[in-house]
């Protein structure tokens, strides 16, 4: 683990507010312009860094347009400190926090109504297979859905018709995928530019401009030994992320929470790894032996759902066509045996009434693109 210390930096502190700062052409002009500027702020150091870093370099070229903070309240599964040090690092820069937050609850929420509408539609046959509630390294809804989104409007409503820069704090050896971002880029429309300005920036650099700036980053880098703070247990952490996470006594209800559905799903939090298996002293011995026996249900479910060939599951447009004979007499077993499993209620669990289901959605769907 790199965490950096003050001392290493010395004299260069005052250099370190100074950073060097990526901008392009189009960036520049909508500077000059005074566009209005809203930096997104998580509470961790790669977003408290950009923030300092972009009012130095907005102050150093003359920009008088409007500045925003804007924090994405992701509710439970966030660092109690997060806000605070989005709030601090507000009154640092004289500059007003915007927090927004998803109106249908919270990312929890999201989890545990995915898997409730997961099992719905598996019920009535609107999916071929179970869904995972959690969200995944290549489908991040809780990004796109509980910041982005929410982000987004806020900025559109609040400067409506005006060419906005959309500031984050993205640096490129966080991880490949980001490695090939640019360092801006604009939505369909033109409106927002989502420019990236520490992203050729060093994790030794971030922290020596905070450092500098005589703020503190998020206490759960040098006092709780995290890599990265997000969510307190994040679908990208590391298994020393999530340990260390699990040892901060604010964690662990939501902890609980988390594993509660890993149970009630039998889906495990980062795809195979269970997020119960990496703190199980913190679980009740009910919920303990819950989890093991989701643990043995999982095993069983992706047995059982291995036989569903692959012409049979979920493209974009499904159903695409009716199931042969054959095809549906495996779905009918597939069906039986996953709703005996979890004790669903399902229904379509015999050949007739899955030709008569696939049919409904064939003619549904027909009547819809008619429309």
């Amino acid at each position: 683990m790199s965490i950096h210390q003050p001392d290493l930096f010395e004299a260069a502190n005052v250099r370190s507010l100074r950073m060097p700062i990526a901008v392009t052409e189009e960036i520049a002009k909508l500077i000059s312009a005074n566009a209005p500027v809203a930096i997104g702020v998580s509470g961790g150091k790669d977003s408290q860094a950009a923030a300092l870093a972009t009012f130095n370099h907005l102050d150093t070229v003359g920009h008088t347009g409007p500045r925003i903070l804007i924090h994405a309240d992701l509710g439970s599964v966030e660092w109690d400190d997060s806000l605070r040090v989005c709030e601090e690092l507000s009154d640092h820069l004289d500059c007003e926090l915007v927090v927004v937050r998803r109106k249908a609850g919270d990312l929890m929420d999201r989890w545990e109504r995915r898997w409730f509408l997961s099992k719905s539609r598996y019920e009535t046959l609107s999916s071929v297979t179970l869904i995972p509630c959690w969200s995944t390294p290549s489908m991040r809804f809780c990004t796109s859905e509980l910041k982005t989104h929410v982000i987004m409007a806020e900025l559109k409503r609040r400067f409506k018709g005006q060419k906005i820069l959309n500031v984050i704090g993205v640096r490129r050896d966080e991880s490949a995928a980001r490695a090939r971002m640019a360092i801006a880029d604009s939505d369909t429309a033109g409106q927002v530019w989502t420019w990236r300005p520490i992203i050729e920036r060093t994790t030794d650099e971030v922290f020596g401009v905070i450092d500098s700036s005589g703020l503190q980053p998020h206490p759960a880098y040098r006092i709780h030994g995290m890599t990265r703070v997000s969510c307190r247990f994040c679908i990208m952490s590391s298994v020393a992320d999530l340990t260390a996470a699990s040892a901060v006594e604010e964690s662990h209800d939501i902890y609980r929470r988390m594993v509660k559905l890993e149970v009630d799903s039998s889906f495990a939090f980062q795809g195979s790894r269970w997020l119960g298996d990496v703190a199980p002293h913190l679980l009740p011995g009910d919920l303990k032996e819950a989890l093991a026996e989701a643990q043995k249900r999982a095993v069983l479910r992706r047995e059982i759902e291995g036989r569903v060939t692959k012409p049979m599951l979920y493209v974009k447009g499904w159903p695409t066509r009716m199931l042969t004979n054959d095809e549906a007499e495996i779905l009918a077993t597939v069906r039986n045996q996953v709703t005996e499993l979890y004790g669903f209620a399902s229904s379509c669990l015999t050949v007739d009434s899955i030709h008569q289901r696939y049919a409904q959605l064939l003619d549904e769907k027909s009547a819809s693109d008619a429309a």
